[in-house]
């Protein structure tokens, strides 16, 4: 088995960058988007019929593949690349990430006083393999009050966040019993991500 000291992460959340280095992971991070040359495209549009434990693997998958490819595009060493794909669901809906703090307001209504289901896969790319795996954690939010949502979308925390919500940050408090993986609901299941490390000879932790 090739030995890896470094990974590419393709992607530009904070969390999962944060996630790695919590667990001491080598990495550079492989940015997909913002680039005129690229010509890989991960098109996040639900299929019809798609359920959401398909959709996010789907995705994940793809953001993988997407990624080892653009390491041949760009001339770069070619290293594992980790990917993963987050998706909030509610009675077999996908719950997305909200358009403005009117549709975060909407998501919040539909969460508040329920439970919901984080999906996380986590995929690593390697020449022509790829491994994945998938995390699903259920959550229960305490009922909100209008004012409470108010205050919250003041933060301005429920943008670019599947569910308008980061359980790490001031939404925490709605969270009244997690069963499953709270890095997960972060962003990246350090358990599965850690699976995937041995697999493709990094010497995780």
């Amino acid at each position: 088995m090739i030995k890896h000291q470094h990974i590419y992460l393709a992607s530009q959340s904070p969390r999962r960058r944060e996630l790695l280095k919590q667990i001491g992971v080598h990495y550079e991070v492989l940015l997909l988007r913002d680039d005129p040359r690229r010509f890989v495209q991960v098109d996040e549009t639900p299929h019809d019929g798609e359920i959401p434990v398909d959709y996010v693997q789907r995705i994940c998958r793809e953001k993988a593949r997407a990624g080892w490819e653009t390491l041949a595009m760009r001339n770069l060493p070619l290293l594992p690349v980790l990917a993963a794909d987050t998706t909030v669901t509610l009675g077999g809906r996908i719950i997305g990430k909200p358009d403005n703090n009117e549709h975060a307001a909407e998501i919040l209504r539909l969460l508040s006083g329920s439970q919901h289901q984080v999906l996380t896969a986590v995929a690593m790319a390697f020449e022509d393999r790829l491994e994945m795996r998938l995390s699903t954690t259920t959550i229960t939010f305490d009922t909100l009050s209008e004012e409470r949502m108010h205050h919250y979308l003041l933060t301005g925390e429920a943008h670019d966040k599947a569910g308008a919500y980061g359980i790490q940050g001031h939404a925490g408090a709605f969270v009244k019993h997690i069963d499953g993986s709270y890095t997960g609901v972060m962003g990246l299941p350090l358990y599965e991500t850690v699976e995937l490390l041995k697999l493709f000879g990094y010497p995780a932790p």
